[in-house]
C-alpha cells in the first residue's frame, strides 16, 4: 500500500469514527466542513482545467446541501428551518447549472460559498450551554 493510500485510508476511518460517535450538532459540524472543502475542490480542479473532478465535486457538494435540507425540522424550525430549506434549494441549483456549465463553476461557487460559509461558521461557534432552541433546524 502506499503513502497515500495508507493516508487516505487513515483519513477515512478517522471520518467514520467521528460520524459514528457524533451528536446532532457535531453531524451538521461535520457536513458544513464537507461541503466548504467540496466548493474548495471545486475551485482547485477548476483553476486546473479537471473537468471530471470538478463535476465530482459538484456532485459531491450537491449531495451534502440535500443532507442538510433533509436534516431540517420543519416543526420546530418554524421559520429559519424554511428559509434554510429554500437557501439549501437555491445553492443546489447553483451547483446543478455550473454542472452543467462547467464555465459558470466559479462564479456560481463562490456565490454559494458567500452565502453558506457564514452559516457554518454559526454553527461551529454555537454556544450549545444556550437553550437548544435552534437545535430544530
Amino acid at each position: 500500500m502506499t503513502r497515500v493510500r495508507a493516508a487516505a485510508a487513515y483519513k477515512r476511518i478517522d471520518l467514520e469514527s467521528a460520524v459514528a460517535s457524533a451528536d446532532k450538532h457535531e453531524l451538521i459540524t461535520l457536513l458544513f466542513k464537507a461541503l466548504i472543502g467540496a466548493l474548495a475542490g471545486v475551485e482547485v480542479h477548476h483553476h486546473h482545467g479537471n473537468k471530471d473532478q470538478v463535476r465530482e465535486y459538484l456532485t459531491k457538494a450537491c449531495r451534502i446541501l440535500a443532507g442538510l435540507q433533509g436534516s431540517l425540522d420543519y416543526e420546530r424550525g418554524g421559520e429559519i428551518a424554511i428559509n434554510l430549506g429554500e437557501l439549501y434549494g437555491y445553492s443546489i441549483r447553483k451547483l446543478f447549472a455550473a454542472n452543467v456549465n462547467i464555465d459558470v463553476a466559479p462564479d456560481n461557487v463562490a456565490e454559494v460559498k458567500s452565502l453558506l460559509e457564514p452559516i457554518s461558521e454559526a454553527w461551529q461557534n454555537m454556544d450549545l450551554s444556550k437553550p437548544r432552541q435552534l437545535m430544530a433546524v
